[in-house]
């Protein structure tokens, strides 16, 4: 049995993930917001709650916001900012007294869907997270790439391709740019992209626009079709660079199901090639994608030698 930490903003959720690829255990608490040490005291007891279901001591694996940074060692680029410039590895190695396995969550989602998910048995898979921010992770024959930056598949901070007129500069970004295609793409840009054409209403999120679009709401309607384009231009680049067999499209905006039609027919204008095979698909194991995929760090021929080492010692 493998142990698997979807570390968020807003919750940390673990998991005990089988030799099947079931999930027996689950257990999920409030992230402490701005709180390091309290960071990894919630990891910990979620992980001894897994051991003790388990009854041995197993793999641990964890999806981060960011990255390691190979030149430092420490977090950088995660929107949790208290874990930036911390030793996150070390400091959970030290207290759960083993070897982790630390990757960024939209890899581990991409690791996960590639693996026994949507795009099982596809060579090259990019995974898209596009909710509250947007993310890529890239899986080439099984396993993730990360890259000597430590920032492979992060095509959200990439300016938006092939800008209209009324695209520039573009929304400012908290990484200190404006543009970026996180700022369009994710739910959070669907949102401010209604907001700014609705004046006046309150601010409504990205699933009631896309409900209001659906009923005929022109606005709506107006944003979600841009949004729609907007993603499609963004894919393009990656088609274009990376050429994956799949695509496999995760967070909120990826439970809109018109996308799945919508994107495809706009891929070819944009896509430098006579034809675009490349598929893009809904997650298979959804929201779990993310915790299963940080389990999946180990294999199971790992945790079995790990778990019989823990039973020796």
């Amino acid at each position: 049995m493998r142990i698997g930490i979807d570390l968020g903003g807003t919750k940390i959720e673990g998991i005990v993930l089988d030799e099947a690829g079931t999930i027996p255990f689950r257990e999920r608490r409030s992230t402490p917001k701005g709180d390091y040490d309290g960071t990894i005291a919630a990891i910990a007891d979620i992980v001894e709650a897994a051991d003790h279901f388990a009854g041995h001591s197993c793999t641990v694996g964890i999806g981060m916001p960011g990255a390691i940074s190979p030149a430092t060692g420490l977090v950088k680029n995660a929107n949790s900012t208290w874990l930036n410039a911390r030793r996150l590895g070390p400091d959970l190695e030290a207290r759960l007294r083993r070897p982790v396995r630390l990757a960024n969550d939209a890899n581990c989602f991409a690791l996960s869907e590639a693996s026994d998910g949507a795009a099982a048995g596809r060579r090259v898979v990019f995974g898209v997270i596009i909710g509250t921010g947007c993310g890529g992770g890239v899986v080439v024959n099984g396993a993730v790439l990360t890259g000597p930056n430590a920032i492979a598949g992060e095509w959200g901070h990439n300016p938006l391709p092939w800008p209209e007129d009324d695209e520039r500069p573009g929304p400012p970004c908290y990484c200190g740019k404006h543009g970026c295609l996180e700022t369009f793409i994710s739910g959070t840009g669907l949102a401010a992209d209604y907001a700014a054409k609705e004046r006046g209403t309150a601010p409504v999120d990205a699933a009631t626009i896309v409900a209001r679009a659906a009923s005929g709401d022109a606005v709506a309607r107006g944003a979600l079709d841009r949004y729609s384009h907007r993603l499609a231009r963004g894919l393009a680049t990656i088609i274009n660079v990376l050429d994956p067999d799949a695509i496999v499209l995760g967070g909120g905006m990826s439970n809109v199901g018109e996308l799945y039609q919508t994107v495809p027919r706009l891929l070819p204008a944009f896509v430098f090639s006579d034809r675009v095979d490349t598929v893009l698909v809904a997650p298979k194991h959804g929201d779990s994608s993310g915790v299963r995929g940080a389990a999946w760090l180990w294999s199971v021929e790992e945790a079995a030698v790990f778990a019989r080492k823990a039973e020796i010692a």
